[in-house]
């Protein structure tokens, strides 16, 4: 009977072993998505005639921990939750806390960051949340056909 029970055994963690190894063969990794997408931030960079600002989040994220930014510098989880203005930045809020000339380039390099397509609206671009989010519900308008 012990010899029964051994076999099942090594059947079992042989199985176990295949499922395992089936599960990683067969998936591939996939790229990094909306944790490291770009957020454009235009809330009032068109009607000031500038570009709008591209945050490359992937940047920021393998360097730097979430609390970094949303908890110590007070940004919001949503793609144009905050107030951004150049003003703040100038004054060392937001992006600026950073991007003073001393950690990082400072605010006279227009450029580094405005370097949006212009009309582009505030958004995380390059995230799975395009592909998730399904388009605006339309109602089918009485008395016309599919």
């Amino acid at each position: 009977m012990k010899h029964v029970t051994t076999r099942l055994t090594t059947w079992w963690k042989a199985a176990a072993f295949a499922l395992v190894a089936s599960v990683f063969w067969g998936v591939s990794p996939q790229p990094a998505q909306a944790e490291y997408a770009d957020v454009i931030i235009n809330n009032y960079s068109d009607a000031a005639g500038m570009r709008p600002a591209v945050f490359p989040h992937w940047y920021h994220r393998i360097r730097f921990r979430c609390k970094v930014c949303h908890a110590d510098l007070g940004f919001k989880f949503k793609a144009g939750g905050n107030k951004i203005t150049m003003a703040k930045i100038i004054d060392g809020k937001f992006c600026g806390a950073c991007h003073n000339g001393e950690i990082s380039w400072s605010v006279e390099n227009c450029g580094m960051c405005h370097s949006g397509k212009p009309g582009t609206p505030t958004h995380i671009h390059g995230s799975t949340v395009q592909r998730l989010v399904a388009p605006t519900y339309k109602p089918v308008q009485q008395g016309t056909k599919k």
